[in-house]
């Protein structure tokens, strides 16, 4: 039976500086949609986040958006925040970032800055430690993700990544395929899909 009901997008609230990293974000958030999926995402409504959001609005998609009170006039507007159909309103990063996971049973990381890598370098830390079996992704759009996926192979190499069979993330370089890679993945996944709440909040 396939675990996979909702999918955690982490992406940059900035466009970058090619249009086919918002192209991508727009290609994933229709994908989910289409495939029922709903997508759980940061609450943005500016650069690649908005992106992802539109596109999974626009296709008829269920969208909850998880941002923290502070940045909800830097990386929103109360506006396009109407137009999703779940907005959660937290305090603080922490609290963000535990109910993003929480509510998710994949994650995929589009391109971003330093928040986008700390939120998924987060996720594969708690699958190493064998808190979650959720399948991970990096979209790897023109090849954005290559010095972090090499970073990660050095590391290994190194001896400093010892759980390496806990931390597979599926590295997709079109967006049109992240989706059924997901479904794949999560149809092979038996640990649950919750959060332990008591053991995240202690890390």
């Amino acid at each position: 039976m396939n675990t996979i009901r909702s999918v955690c997008v982490y992406c940059g609230s900035s466009p970058g500086r090619d249009e086919a990293y918002i192209k991508a974000g727009h290609t994933l958030g229709r994908s989910l949609a289409k495939s029922g999926l709903r997508l759980i995402y940061g609450g943005g409504t500016k650069g690649i986040m908005g992106a992802v959001a539109d596109g999974a609005l626009k296709a008829g998609g269920k969208v909850t958006g998880i941002i923290p009170r502070f940045l909800i006039n830097k990386e929103a507007t109360e506006t396009a925040l109407d137009k999703l159909d779940e907005l959660l309103i937290t305090d603080n990063m922490h609290e963000r970032k535990h109910s993003m996971f929480e509510k998710s049973d994949a994650f995929v990381a589009l391109p971003g800055g330093i928040g986008t890598v700390e939120e998924i370098v987060e996720i594969m830390t708690w699958a190493q430690l064998g808190h979650h079996r959720k399948p991970i992704v990096f979209a790897n759009v023109k090849g954005f993700w290559d010095p972090m996926l090499a970073l990660l192979e050095h590391m290994s190499a190194e001896g400093f990544i010892h759980s390496a069979q806990r931390v597979k993330p599926l590295v997709i370089n079109d967006p049109e395929a992240i989706v059924a890679a997901i479904m794949v993945a999560g149809s092979s996944v038996d640990a649950p899909t919750e959060g332990v709440r008591a053991v995240i909040d202690k890390m």
